[in-house]
């Protein structure tokens, strides 16, 4: 068993698994297995030939580099250049066909001009390099493309050596002198992914319980840092501070009290695997003493490297009300699995999104090429996240939504794709007879904002309507089959998701009170306004998809909204904005204040009126470890059955391993006269009070 202390406090439990822990975990494993997430032997040894391929090529290039630039024959026989990885595959945790990512790490004299010069014609002239896609101008500058089959992600770092040595260690602090922004950024995927690896009790624990929440994430449409959920990175961070909290635990319980624990966290006490590191070099990093804008982060998760960053900057408002939904249904499915009352599988089963709303926003993009495509979906998808942000900020935070991670296509259009989002009322707040949500000059701001795109073509086009749950299009379906209608649909409560579980049983009343024995504090889930049971939306009658226990009925007819193929007029105006305010008890409270804004100034517009609350209270922000108390927050004597946690925040991200920050938008100056602003048809939502549907038993 480990006895050493990871991470900033105590551990929770130090227990290892009993008997039945161990029956559990074995039959984990085996649906992990079965639900194909472990690669081939031979996969295994080709991707390893890919790699050892790649770095001899990179040596050839930079030797190729020293000689056109003129240096003498010692310098060119000793220019080397290395690769290495990071993400999953360095974690370990990497499926069949997932991509590799990679850094070249090379000399000073090797520029980034050369990587997409030199080394991309080198590529090119390849017959085993397919898909070849650089993208020089990224937040983290990458190239992209497939070696034999096998998908590669490829960054690059100059460092200030003049050789780079086979040993070099890139976790030095000292690699980061006198390099630019982009080197950082780009080093740091694998200075974090190394620190995480030397920061868990357990490796192998560690990795099990990392697949287990990938597959889970991805099941229940909650893996995607682009539209405002988590991505690989994220669930590495927190699965690894669920190790660090029970060292000695077995997959099977890690994965319990992952839920257990993240299901009453305090957002947005930040995640931490380790105190922050200020460093010697001056790089900036996340300090919400000092830092305006990463006080305004909802959840946030810190890497572990210096310079420490918020890999969870996209979170919105409800974005995180569906995870904490998903952690609540989590861990009470998990308590039924502890009680053997249910089985891993019914944790893992699918969300019904098209099931779970009656009101969705179509998002239909299309192109007349497939390299326009390539290049207008990455745009779309990046910017779909801020049409998120806008409803919630023009709408008071009322209307909530729940953004598909994924696309769908009509097979019979081409370079054609659809996205969707769920909408919904939020809950607690009564509808009122004939209210109204007119998000018309939302969906055209979040429009202009599409049409901005840089590289911009009249083929690329894009089109949002409303449409109800009834008119969905075939192809969002499995099979482009239509499903019938059940007379029963899961709940996003875990206790109504379990047709066993709609009264509290003794043996849970029981479980929740040896929590105390575990944990010397709490809090309840009543303290965040995101986690509160009255938050959970019941889909088992496919009421409350806008409003909360009241069924809502969508009056107004469906109103499309479309843009041809120019570009909008930028509108002036003021708009309303949220101010989150962060009170001492770190519960979040939104009021309404008027603005103006522009598009770019939407991830940066909440204010904190009142401070951050850090680990105790104090004004500084704490880089000795906690206590557990301190990280839990303050409990009351109603609250010593509960847990709770903290965090902390870093720069957005997005591509590889999700640390890469939305790229600005070009300036709309490129508008001219010949643009014609559209008619703007009205997008209304009309909400009328109907009698609580009553629950059959």
């Amino acid at each position: 068993m480990s006895n050493t202390a990871y991470g900033i406090s105590e551990p929770i439990s130090t227990g290892g698994p009993s008997e039945l822990d161990v029956v559990r975990n074995r039959e984990l494993e085996k649906f992990l297995a079965d639900a194909g997430l472990y690669e081939s032997h031979e996969e295994a040894i080709k991707r390893e030939e890919v790699l050892g391929r790649l770095d001899q090529i990179v040596k050839t290039w930079v030797k190729n580099v020293c000689r056109a630039k003129g240096f003498n024959d010692d310098l060119v026989h000793e220019a080397n250049a290395k690769i290495f990885t990071f993400g999953s595959y360095r974690l370990g945790v990497h499926g069949p066909g997932a991509d590799i990512d990679t850094l070249c790490v090379g000399p000073r004299h090797a520029m980034r001009e050369d990587f997409f010069g030199e080394l991309h014609r080198m590529l090119e002239e390849m017959p085993e390099i397919q898909e070849l896609h650089p993208v020089p101008d990224a937040h983290v500058p990458v190239m992209k493309f497939k070696f034999n089959g096998v998908s590669i992600d490829l960054l690059y770092a100059n460092v200030s050596l003049w050789v780079i040595p086979e040993d070099l260690d890139v976790s030095q602090e000292s690699i980061l002198q006198n390099v630019d922004d982009q080197t950082v950024r780009s080093l740091n995927g694998c200075r974090v992914t190394d620190q995480v690896l030397h920061l868990v009790p357990n490796i192998q624990s560690f990795r099990t319980a990392l697949r287990c929440m990938r597959l889970w994430a991805k099941r229940r449409g909650v893996y995607s840092n682009v539209t405002g959920f988590l991505g690989g990175i994220n669930w590495a961070l927190l699965v690894a501070r669920i190790c660090q909290l029970y060292p000695n635990a077995a997959p099977s319980m890690l994965v319990s009290r992952f839920f257990r624990v993240y299901s009453l966290w305090r957002w947005p006490n930040p995640v931490l695997l380790c105190p922050i590191n200020e460093g010697s070099l001056g790089l900036a990093y996340w300090d919400p003493r000092r830092n305006f804008k990463d006080r305004q982060h909802l959840m946030p998760i810190i890497t572990p490297a210096y310079p420490c960053m918020n890999s969870s900057y996209n979170v919105s408002t409800s974005t995180l009300r569906v995870m904490m939904e998903e952690f609540l249904r989590g861990n009470e499915i998990c308590e039924a699995i502890e009680a053997n009352k249910a089985s891993w599988g019914s944790l893992f089963e699918p969300f019904p999104f098209f099931e779970a709303y009656k009101n969705y926003l179509r998002i239909d993009i299309a192109t007349e090429s497939d390299d326009d495509m390539r290049q207008w979906k990455g745009w779309v998808e990046s910017r779909i996240r801020l049409l998120t942000l806008k409803i919630e900020r023009d709408t008071v935070g009322v209307l909530q939504c729940h953004p598909h991670p994924g696309e769908f296509s009509d097979k019979s259009k081409l370079f054609h794709h659809s996205y969707f989002m769920g909408l919904r009322r939020k809950q607690g707040v009564n509808p009122q007879q004939g209210e109204q949500f007119d998000i018309r000059s939302t969906v055209e701001d979040f429009k202009r904002d599409v049409y901005a795109y840089s590289f911009w073509k009249s083929s690329m086009w894009i089109h949002v309507c409303h449409v109800r749950r009834k008119d969905l299009p075939d192809f969002v379906f499995s099979g482009g089959v239509r499903p019938a209608l059940p007379a029963k649909s899961e709940s996003r409560s875990g206790s109504r998701s379990l047709g066993s579980a709609k009264t509290t049983s003794p043996d849970a009343a029981s479980s929740r009170k040896r929590k105390h024995d575990e944990v010397n504090t709490g809090f309840s889930p009543k303290d965040s306004d995101a986690s509160s049971p009255g938050e959970t939306r019941e889909l088992k009658h496919f009421e409350a998809d806008i409003g909360d226990t009241s069924s809502t009925t969508l009056v107004d007819n469906q109103v499309e909204v479309s843009i041809k193929s120019t570009l909008p007029v930028p509108a002036s105006g003021a708009a309303v904005t949220e101010t989150i305010t962060v009170v001492q008890s770190a519960e979040l409270t939104v009021s309404q204040q008027s603005g103006p804004h522009g598009v770019e100034d939407l991830g940066y517009d909440l204010e904190l009126t009142n401070g951050v609350k850090h680990f105790d209270g104090a004004d500084e922000l704490q880089t000795e470890p906690p206590t557990p108390e301190q990280i839990v927050g303050a409990a009351t004597s109603e609250e010593k059955d509960r847990i709770g946690g903290s965090s902390n925040n870093v720069l957005q991200s997005e591509g590889l391993e999700e640390l890469e920050p939305i790229e600005p938008a070009p300036s709309s100056s490129i508008a001219s006269a010949a643009f014609v602003v559209p008619q703007k048809p009205l997008i209304r939502f009309n909400f009328t009070s109907l009698r609580k549907t009553t629950e059959s038993t």
